[in-house]
């Protein structure tokens, strides 16, 4: 695959499983050689803050669970963005991720992100660090909120038993 005046190009190969080669495969195909090729372009966090407007908006979206924090030019798809070009911009020429995933995007909308990666987010050893504990504590606040509502739970059944235990006494 390359690229040409944003156009990808990529030649069909065959499948191991059959001669039919499906759409679906070649698509994800060249999206996935596409991103390869871009994510070897390094960017640190300065360099993505200077593009935050409606003429030339990048975010900084990934993490460690999913492959790292990628650069994407989303410029060209915010007129198209179903949630409006407004909630890109807010975001513009920052760390995006955490909006990102707690939107809970489809995978449609992780392929149409792919289409724009424009390269990797270059990390000092300060904020490699600094993002790792941002995720332990998230990971942490997110499991104590787990542990609560199983708290809740075992005590609304406990409750209900005794109070089963004290109709059918009282009967």
């Amino acid at each position: 695959c390359h690229a040409t005046h944003e156009v990808i190009h990529c030649r069909l190969r065959p499948t191991t499983s059959s001669i039919e080669l499906r759409a679906t495969q070649y698509y994800s195909y060249c999206i996935t050689s596409f991103a390869t090729m871009a994510a070897e372009k390094e960017f640190t966090a300065a360099d993505v803050a200077k593009h935050n407007t409606a003429e030339d908006c990048w975010l900084i979206i990934g993490n460690e669970n999913t492959g790292g924090a990628k650069v994407y030019d989303v410029t060209s798809y915010l007129d198209d963005h179903p949630g409006g070009a407004e909630v890109m911009l807010d975001v513009g020429g920052k760390d995006a991720d955490e909006f990102f995933e707690d939107i809970g995007h489809s995978n449609d909308a992780r392929e149409e992100l792919a289409k724009h990666v424009v390269g990797v987010l270059k990390l000092t050893e300060e904020e490699k660090e600094k993002r790792r504990l941002a995720a332990e504590k998230k990971s942490g606040a997110d499991s104590g909120g787990m542990s609560m509502i199983a708290v809740l739970v075992a005590a609304a059944g406990i409750g209900y038993y005794f109070y089963k235990q004290k109709v059918e006494s009282s009967e």
